[in-house]
């Protein structure tokens, strides 16, 4: 079910009025879709931030913009002033509840590889992936269990369960996670001899130059 956020219409667009839109309280935002005219709206800037947080990045939103029958949409992109740390504007895409729509779903690892009780490092180079699913059908993260990754294992998109609802995207190579041997020898080799201090002799020289 999806959770409903209240909008109302946005006629004067300018600067001005835009500000005073802020200061109440409230994003300036747009709403748009496929074969749909943009319309201009704000909607209250403490129920977007405790939607998006209560019900996650991808979640379906039941529109209610005043004097129109409510439309699903989906937060598509979003605007902060980086300074305050506040939502300045917002857009929302019309999704259709029946056609698939492809979008980036958080990946989140589970449990503690073998290999890193062994004394590997885990490291992550993907913490999203794209997934293909009618809006129902989104996850909201896709968690994966490593606890089974020894030293030099690596897990890849192919190694993900398939699921039923949902389809991952990415190329099945691409790798999501790899635990990789601590580098002993050539950390005894960079090792300074005793007494050396080359921070020192490092920032020496950088003031020479």
């Amino acid at each position: 079910m999806a959770v409903t956020l209240k909008a109302a219409k946005r006629e004067d667009l300018t600067k001005s009025v835009t500000k005073q839109i802020r200061t109440n309280g409230d994003v300036p935002s747009v709403v748009y879709g496929k074969d749909k005219e943009s319309k201009a709206i704000s909607v209250n800037s403490i129920e977007l931030v405790k939607t998006v947080r209560d019900e996650g990045r991808n979640a379906i939103i039941s529109l209610a913009i005043e004097n129109e029958k409510p439309v699903n949409v989906m937060l598509h992109d979003y605007q902060t002033e980086p300074l305050k740390d506040e939502v300045i504007h917002a857009d929302f895409y019309i999704v259709n509840m029946d056609v698939e729509m492809d979008v980036s779903v958080s990946l989140s690892l589970e449990g503690e590889p073998a290999g890193v009780k062994d004394g590997g490092v885990l490291q992550q180079p993907l913490y999203e992936v794209q997934v293909r699913a009618k809006p129902a059908n989104i996850p909201d993260v896709i968690t994966v269990d490593v606890a089974e990754l020894g030293v030099g294992d690596t897990l890849t998109v192919g190694d993900l369960p398939k699921a039923d609802s949902y389809e991952v995207i990415d190329e099945e190579e691409t790798t999501l996670a790899t635990v990789v041997p601590p580098d002993t020898v050539e950390d005894t080799e960079e090792a300074p001899d005793d007494g050396a201090e080359p921070e020192l002799v490092d920032a020496s020289k950088e003031e020479e130059q």
